[in-house]
């Protein structure tokens, strides 16, 4: 029986270890938390969006992105689907979003759990891999109390995003340590400090917008949704989206602008013919008043500043000047990017093993038989949505059924 041993109880892990347990191998999962699977807790804000239907490679960010898509084919969106059905979770369906019907990341996380019990996988937890050593036959993983022989031996120990749930970067020191090239590894799924002293004012605020990241002046990606104003800057699900790509920017020196469209159903033209018709009911208020029922207070008093309209000048004497200024930040209200929030407030991290040292679709090393690699160690990123649990999934199945089988 083939001994293998599954570093990091993540979601990557519980999943390379069940399907390395059912390919008929004896498997010791390492976590050096108490407990398996208590990022996968926090996912989707404890509701756990587990993957998505639409699967397009667009949504995985990597250096070698055409390297992802066989991963995801060889065990597939549906394949997870059918996966976590059989354990027992029913799927509800959120425009794609796939989530557990009872809206519970625990839900997901004690599945797993059962499964590992089920199966008999050992579970060695509040245990921190000191070293992976490779010998002759195998390797030799050694922790504080013990040190497990084995045939294989899967890294699953994640990024150093969200240290507070154990994914502290150890993994790049073993993959280092065992012939591995770890590329330049930065936060994602993060939000933005801004450079602009008012958006301090707006923290709290919560505004539906289109945003558009410029990186030297070009556009360079773009999402849209709910923007969540805070003391430092920006954040909320597309600063998140957006986040990777400026973090990148910035590592190379380059200016990152955020521009947020506030109403972009309507062109500027629409704007200001909705400002027009008002006017015979809303020429003689001042300041904000003359934005009720389009913005939150906060809001309105940013775009009047930054537009140079006094706050007690009625809105019948505004200035063609001043109204084309207003229109500029209501439909292009820009901030420009000074840092991404660290490692401790991202979801992930992008960066990492490049998957040019992977081999195929097994997630064995190309620098050490018996090694296989998952999850967020590798150089792939995905956007919000169920797609960096869907990597986990993926390349976690493929790495256990892979190192369970007789070379």
């Amino acid at each position: 029986m083939r001994e293998v041993v599954v570093i990091g109880g993540g979601a990557s892990g519980m999943m390379a270890a069940i399907a390395a347990a059912r390919c008929g191998a004896k498997v010791t999962l390492i976590e050096k938390n108490t407990q398996a699977g208590k990022k996968l807790l926090m996912t989707g804000n404890g509701r756990c969006n587990f993957t998505n239907q639409d699967q397009r490679l667009m949504h995985y960010r990597s250096q070698h992105q055409k390297l992802v898509e066989p991963v995801l084919k060889a065990f597939s969106m549906e394949d997870t689907v059918t996966f976590f059905k059989e354990l027992g979770i029913v799927v509800k369906d959120r425009k794609g979003y796939l989530y557990p019907a009872s809206n519970q990341a625990a839900s997901v996380v004690k599945v797993l759990q059962l499964e590992l019990r089920r199966l008999l996988v050992k579970e060695a937890y509040h245990t921190e891999v000191l070293s992976v050593k490779k010998q002759k036959e195998g390797f030799l993983v050694e922790t504080e109390g013990w040190k497990y022989k084995a045939d294989a031996v899967i890294l699953a120990c994640g990024s150093m995003a969200a240290p507070k749930t154990g994914s502290t970067g150890d993994g790049y020191r073993f993959a280092r340590q065992l012939g591995h090239t770890v590329g330049k590894v930065l936060p994602a799924l993060t939000g933005v400090y801004v450079k602009e002293k008012d958006a301090e004012k707006l923290a709290g605020v919560r505004m539906e917008a289109k945003v558009t990241l410029l990186i030297d002046g070009k556009n360079h990606a773009e999402d849209e949704g709910e923007v969540q104003f805070a003391s430092y800057g920006l954040s909320g699900i597309p600063i998140f989206q957006i986040s990777r790509y400026a973090a990148w920017a910035l590592e190379d020196g380059k200016k990152c602008e955020i521009c947020l469209d506030f109403l972009k159903e309507h062109t500027f033209e629409d704007v200001r013919e909705i400002l027009e018709k008002q006017k015979k009911y809303t020429q003689t208020r001042r300041g904000v008043d003359c934005l009720l029922g389009i913005f939150p207070e906060k809001l309105s008093q940013v775009l009047l500043l930054r537009a140079k309209i006094s706050a007690k000048k009625i809105k019948k004497d505004w200035t063609e000047e001043e109204i084309e200024r207003l229109l500029i930040q209501i439909k292009r209200m820009g901030f420009f990017i000074t840092r991404c929030r660290g490692y401790e407030q991202a979801q992930v991290c992008t960066g990492g093993v490049p998957l040019t040292e992977i081999k195929g679709t097994t997630m064995e090393s190309l620098k050490s038989s018996g090694l296989y690699l998952t999850g967020e160690l590798l150089d792939v990123d995905g956007a919000c949505g169920g797609y960096n649990l869907q990597w986990a999934w993926s390349s976690g199945y493929l790495a256990g059924v892979h190192a369970a089988k007789e070379e």
